[in-house]
């Protein structure tokens, strides 16, 4: 099984992917607010409205986590001629990164939920929407549209809310076109008939989807096996991902693999609002990378344990997965490793403070006397160290498929135990300049075996009024001499 460190390199792997999302359009609306008093009009909570905010849904959701993921996105989605429409398409200009295909339906008002908050609770939601299937003619726009952009698509959603837009003709020749292209096909399902989703890749349901589709009980592990077995047989689905809310997931296939399943991730939930297509997105993005689909359900699973942690309709981004993933491989609360987000946060708390910041970098694979030396003089140099660690797959770039010898949470694990490092931040490059320009270190450290002219980011930190420090170096240390006498080269 690939293990929790491994899982986070993948997260690298999304990085431009291309998906195509077509599906039911709307417009998500929060209301927030506080209760302090009951109506007199009727025994009903009155809410204090504080602040409103709206955001895509639906399968524009979908779009806006593959973007958090770093995916590229193409959208294909039916709406009306109004208000909501024109605040989708403002969203959409937001996020310049979606690229969008919207179908005006002048008979179709764009779907609005409004949810009303309280504090942390959901007290109501309210659906405005027309439940019709799209014209022929608008059918066969979707279709065309969907289709053109399936020979640059790696993977493929629909997002079926049953509002009319994926029509069993539209489903149909989109699945048909997606697999006559070799292209994974993934469906948040609606209703009770599966047939016309057959030859999908993977279908999402969630406990009672599952239950409404095949009239069977979905409470244990047992059970949801068997209906989902019998729901993959009746529907010709390739497998079937059942969503389990507090109880996680599990994954059956048609192929007689064994089912998978996996706890759930979340400490806390917050709210559940859009995790099914924080889940279908993810999914996509693995598959359309090429990753496994038993890790590509585990990366979903760590997903869907993110969003639910958050307030309204929130996506996961990559970075926080792979954080996550360390952290749950590193498994103690105080872990020095952070994002680079955080990092970033980290730095500027500490020179709002008056602390000059230090940054360095390496592999550390197998720690020695010369990195600790390395470490205790680039500390002394400044207030607080932050220490770039090559990722898994980067290192495997620069050192080879032997290396590294520790993953790179363990090694994260065993710098953060230094009193010298205060921060690690694992990134996924060859370089770490990104890093460094994202941090803007006050002082920046590397051996004395390079030149100034030589460290990477020397002159980005030169440029701002930085300085670069050459550490002396202990003679007689080195990863791989003692790589290859312990393999006795």
């Amino acid at each position: 099984m690939t293990d929790e460190s491994q899982l986070a390199s993948l997260v690298e792997n999304f990085a431009g992917v291309r998906v195509l999302t077509v599906g039911d359009l709307m417009l998500d609306r929060f209301v927030y607010g506080a209760v302090d008093r009951i109506s007199p009009e009727a025994p009903v909570p009155v809410l204090r409205i504080e602040r409103e905010s709206v955001m895509l849904g639906g399968v524009g959701n979908v779009a806006r986590n593959l973007r958090a993921l770093g995916a590229s996105v193409c959208l294909v989605a039916v709406m009306g001629r109004d208000q909501e429409a024109r605040d989708i398409k403002g969203l959409l200009r937001d996020d310049m990164e979606i690229e969008s295909h919207l179908i005006e339906d002048d008979a179709r008002p764009t779907t609005i939920k409004t949810r009303y908050i309280a504090g942390s609770q959901q007290m109501m939601r309210a659906d405005r929407e027309r439940v019709v299937p799209v014209v022929d003619g608008l059918a066969e726009d979707i279709i065309e549209r969907a289709i053109a952009d399936l020979d640059h698509a790696k993977a493929l959603v629909l997002s079926d809310y049953g509002k009319g837009v994926l029509t069993e003709s539209v489903l149909r020749r989109l699945i048909d076109a997606a697999v006559e292209r070799g292209v994974p096909v993934v469906i948040d399902p609606k209703g009770s008939d599966y047939g016309p989703y057959a030859g999908a890749t993977l279908v999402t349901p969630n406990r009672r989807e599952l239950s409404e589709a095949t009239g069977q009980p979905a409470t244990t592990d047992a059970a949801i096996v068997e209906s989902a077995s019998a729901l993959i047989t009746s529907s010709s689905v390739r497998g079937i991902l059942v969503t389990r809310s507090q109880d996680g997931m599990s994954l059956v296939l048609g192929d007689g693999s064994p089912p998978l399943h996996l706890p759930a991730t979340a400490r806390e939930v917050y709210d559940v609002s859009g995790a099914g297509d924080t889940v279908v997105a993810t999914l996509a993005a693995a598959l359309g990378a090429g990753i496994a689909l038993d890790d590509a359900c585990r990366l979903a699973n760590v997903a869907a344990g993110i969003v639910v942690g958050k307030m309204g309709t929130a996506t996961a981004a990559a970075s926080e997965m792979a954080a996550a993933l360390r952290q749950r491989e590193l498994d103690f609360g105080e872990s020095k490793t952070v994002t680079l987000d955080q990092a970033r946060e980290l730095a500027n708390s500490w020179r709002g403070q008056g602390l000059t910041v230090g940054f360095t970098n390496g592999v550390f694979d197998l720690l020695h006397p010369g990195h600790v030396s390395l470490l205790r003089q680039a500390r002394s140099c400044c207030d607080r160290l932050i220490v770039g660690l090559n990722s898994d797959s980067s290192v495997k770039r620069l050192k080879g498929e032997s290396r590294p010898i520790q993953n790179d949470a363990s090694r994260a694990l065993v710098l953060g135990s230094l009193a010298s490092v205060d921060a690690v931040v694992i990134f996924p490059d060859d370089t770490p300049l990104a890093v460094i320009e994202s941090l803007k270190p006050d002082v920046l450290v590397k051996g004395a075996d390079y030149t100034v002219a030589t460290v990477v980011g020397a002159d980005v930190v030169q440029s701002y009024g930085g300085r670069v420090m050459l550490a002396s170096l202990e003679d007689g240390h080195s990863t791989t001499a003692t790589v290859a006498k312990i393999s006795g080269n």
